[in-house]
């Protein structure tokens, strides 16, 4: 029988209790989520903590197995060098309370309003110099010079003035146990299919767990998504069609396409699937074309539109810029968001929010270096390269980033000349020790270094975020890179409500059972496969350029 979280555990050996913990380890600086000090559980785990401590590794690691076999049989991967593998789902959950969760909550949704503000304010006032730069919040010249800010959709204003219809924001937890922001994701920012099929396998293998706590679901996020996109269509469109444009089944993110279209009940389709015809756009269908008024895209934005951008591109549809200039169709996220993904105009999000909402930040960025401002700043990044964590601006998936204390003399080198050839790519970060939840590692617990990627959905009347979001868990000792495409696995993140009567057992443990059913791409040609998997893989090595320098697509989560 599996460990009953919060329930009664069924009877072990002699040997169990304290098993699991034996040789756990606290210190070094990192918080702790579950433990306050030996075998002192923090209030929001202490049922977790007393299951765990009367549980067997054995009956852990067989439970550990389950979950792994299921998401090999469901083709839950990611892709880590190249390879397509399972992804790691730790057996131990982390918990957040609902106190705490509130914060996060109102954080994020402050964040993203933030954001579409600024994006507003760059893009609508064509010929106008935006609020922000013309009142001394920020310089022009960094907006200018990121390499996702793009002239060719200048004054495309959205049907419903959204253009983060979702959001992945990267929090993390530091020493003192304070939620930091680390990073903005609103390009096309992935991992939320991970969040519904972790709970789903958690559901499954620890039943007990969801009939004893109050644990808010998370199977109502394709519902939330399909409503946002809806809420997005152009004007006089009563009934919209809604279609997930994919890159192909190459993709290291196809599984999450190919899952929240099938949970929509939406078309997934591909670039060849679309035509723009007089303006609009039109998917190919067997009983003939079929106008589409709202495209929740997966391409990046060097792909979307060959008429625009990429030329050779044959992931996205040409004119497709042009339909949305027009006002016939809406393109979620909006083409252009990555110059606030821009870790440079990170930095100046504290103060963008105080200018646009007139409002202190919820949560605080981490102390970031601009090496772009040049003077003391970045002297004392050079003077402390091992100290610091450097990350290139437009980088994602972990890559190109250099750890100092980790790094050796000729990679500190590198690095240093890269910085004084561009300090516009970069900023500089103090080393911060991500908070630790136990980890199930050889059939014992040991901590392990975790972010949260909680994820929002605005819909133009309100930024909803999903309780829960992505926790990425990094399994090598003492790393603290979680990204699953350097390695790094996931948990299962269990937000505790306060309402005992507000989330009924019974629908949190079904509802989140639904079957996933992954759909097949369309059949092609051996040279146009071959094509688009080049095309493809070229999204994310267009971001490892930078990387090179020291040592890209989506789906690096």
């Amino acid at each position: 029988m599996p460990p009953r979280f919060g329930g009664v555990s069924e009877p072990t050996s002699p040997e169990a209790p304290g098993g699991l913990f034996d040789g756990y380890q606290l210190g070094g600086g990192a918080w702790d989520e579950m433990l306050a000090g030996n075998n002192e559980p923090r209030t929001p785990y202490k049922a977790v903590f007393h299951t765990l401590r009367s549980t067997t590794g054995g009956t852990l690691k067989e439970r550990a197995d389950i979950l792994a076999r299921s998401y090999l049989d469901q083709g839950v991967t990611f892709d880590y060098a190249g390879e397509e593998r399972p992804f790691p789902l730790d057996a131990v959950p982390r918990v957040i309370s609902a106190h705490e969760w509130q914060v996060i909550e109102s954080g994020v949704a402050q964040r993203v309003t933030a954001l579409e503000t600024f994006l507003d304010d760059i893009y609508s006032r064509e010929g106008e110099i935006p609020r922000a730069v013309h009142e001394g919040v920020v310089p022009w010249h960094l907006i200018a010079s990121s390499h996702h800010y793009h002239r060719a959709v200048m004054g495309i204003r959205p049907a419903n003035g959204v253009r983060v219809h979702v959001a992945g924001v990267d929090l993390i937890r530091d020493e003192e146990g304070t939620f930091r922001v680390l990073e903005d994701n609103v390009r096309v920012p992935s991992g939320v299919s991970y969040v519904i099929a972790n709970r789903r396998a958690m559901a499954n293998v620890f039943p007990e767990a969801f009939a004893t706590m109050r644990i808010r679901p998370v199977n109502d996020y394709p519902r939330m998504l399909l409503s946002a996109l809806r809420a997005a269509a152009p004007d006089g469109a009563s009934d919209p069609t809604v279609v997930v444009l994919t890159p192909g089944v190459f993709n290291s993110a196809y599984f999450e396409h190919a899952l929240l279209a099938r949970m929509m009940g939406v078309e997934l389709v591909e670039g060849r699937d679309l035509v723009c015809v007089g303006g609009q756009v039109r998917m190919r269908t067997t009983t003939g074309d079929r106008p589409v008024d709202v495209i929740y895209r997966r391409v990046d934005d060097e792909f979307i539109d060959p008429v625009h951008f990429r030329g050779d591109s044959v992931l996205g549809v040409a004119g497709l810029v042009s339909a949305m200039r027009s006002g016939r169709v809406t393109v979620a996220n909006a083409v252009g968001n990555g110059v606030a993904d821009d870790k440079l105009i990170y930095s100046y999000l504290p103060d963008l929010i105080r200018f646009y909402l007139d409002e202190d930040p919820i949560l605080p960025n981490v102390e970031t270096y601009r090496c772009a401002d040049g003077g003391p700043a970045m002297t004392h990044v050079l003077d402390h390269l091992e100290e610091m964590v450097v990350k290139p601006v437009d980088g994602s998936g972990g890559k190109g980033l250099v750890v100092g204390p980790a790094a050796d003399g000729p990679t500190l080198d590198r690095l240093r000349r890269a910085l004084e050839e561009d300090p516009r790519g970069w900023i500089a970060q103090p080393v911060v020790q991500l908070s630790t939840v136990p980890t199930l590692i050889d059939g014992a617990l040991a901590p392990r270094h975790v972010d949260l990627r909680p994820f929002a959905v605005n819909d133009g009347e309100r930024v909803r975020v999903l309780p829960g979001g992505l926790t990425r868990v990094a399994l090598p000792e003492g790393e603290l890179v979680v990204n699953s495409s350097q390695g790094g696995g996931s948990k299962d993140t269990w937000v505790l409500s306060d309402r005992r009567a507000s989330i009924p057992a019974a629908s949190s443990a079904s509802g989140d059972n639904r079957e996933v059913v992954v759909m097949s791409a369309p059949t092609a040609s051996l040279e146009d496969s071959m094509r688009a998997q080049q095309q493809q893989q070229q999204q994310a090595r267009r971001r490892r350029a930078v990387a090179d320098a020291t040592e890209g697509g989506e789906g690096a989560c």
